[in-house]
């Protein structure tokens, strides 16, 4: 396992992290929690040190499971959390008030909450789980963070970002109030390197990655005869005839590199750890198969000379998350 730096707060993560959205099982169906923490502590075992959850992953159930792995294991493992908006909005709107969403009292109260069920002494990275950059200078929300710090409640701070938003927190950014930022970043999601990425290496902040095979697609085991059940976030996001648009891309990709669309989970990853900006790469593993394959991805080879100019080119802008 390969590790890097989370911007400048002085810790080092491994380059593939565990996404625990999908342990939750409540959206992602299938996952039961004896399996969730076999590939979590398969995960460790191989060298993997961070866990992105949150509050809102099975209502706490993630969190559980993450908590009830990681004190039993030696190793230090660094967890990241996400406080929900009180709202209950994702992702923000444009022009919704601060205090309506992370009121400074409801962003302590959640991260007790979130404390208790890990049953650890402290959050190394706390984040809010949605954000607009309008909220920078807005309520009291910073105060609440620094206090925190200061309690020891959390190490660092950090939002994940409103999907396909990658430059909603620039403002945010050059503030010096976040420690990380969470964003998709994928071969079909390539615009975070405009503005997200030199922002972050100005600054010094930490990129968790998520989202790097496309909540499934870029794993090329998705076509239109695909079906999940009707309680499954994926029945949702690959609705209507979005599989088979979905396969034509992935066929295209496979084709111009040349490869088995078995084989493109694997450039899918080696395609984000090839982007230095990016501390980790948080794919969900709800199996020891698959964190085997994914954690196998941290060798140091990135993608084959020439493959990333090729993959630029199927970059595909839309927002199957509407």
């Amino acid at each position: 396992m390969k590790y890097r730096p989370l911007g400048t707060t002085g810790i080092d993560v491994s380059e593939i992290g565990y996404g625990a959205w999908g342990i939750g099982a409540k959206q992602w169906i299938g996952a039961s929690d004896d399996e969730s923490s076999r590939a979590l502590e398969k995960a460790i075992d191989l060298g993997l040190n961070f866990i992105d959850t949150a509050l809102a992953y099975g209502d706490g159930r993630s969190e559980r499971i993450v908590g009830e792995v990681v004190r039993a294991r030696p190793e230090t493992i660094y967890v990241a959390t996400k406080v929900p908006p009180k709202n209950m909005i994702w992702p923000a709107q444009p022009g919704s008030p601060v205090a309506d969403a992370f009121p400074g009292a409801y962003i302590r109260e959640c991260a007790e909450r979130s404390l208790a069920n890990f049953g650890l002494e402290r959050i190394d990275l706390l984040q809010l789980h949605v954000w607009t950059d309008e909220w920078t200078d807005q309520g009291d929300w910073r105060e609440t963070v620094d206090q925190l710090r200061a309690d020891g409640t959390i190490g660092a701070f950090g939002v994940s970002l409103n999907d396909h938003e990658p430059a909603n927190a620039l403002r945010l950014i050059e503030s010096g109030a976040v420690d990380a930022v969470q964003v998709i970043y994928n071969v079909f999601d390539q615009s975070p390197e405009e503005e997200l990425f030199p922002a972050c290496r100005e600054h010094g902040v930490g990129v968790l990655a998520r989202v790097p095979l496309d909540e499934g697609g870029l794993t090329g085991t998705i076509g239109p005869e695909t079906e999940f059940p009707g309680d499954d976030f994926r029945a949702s996001y690959f609705r209507g005839d979005r599989k088979r648009e979905l396969q034509e891309r992935v066929q295209a990709i496979a084709g111009d590199l040349g490869i088995a669309e078995s084989e493109l989970a694997e450039i899918a990853l080696r395609f984000v750890l090839s982007e230095p900006t990016v501390s980790t790469v948080i794919p969900g593993m709800r199996s020891v198969r698959n964190v085997e394959r994914n954690v196998a991805v941290s060798d140091g080879r990135g993608v084959p000379a020439g493959w990333r100019q090729k993959l630029r080119a199927h970059r595909w802008e839309r927002d199957f998350y509407r």
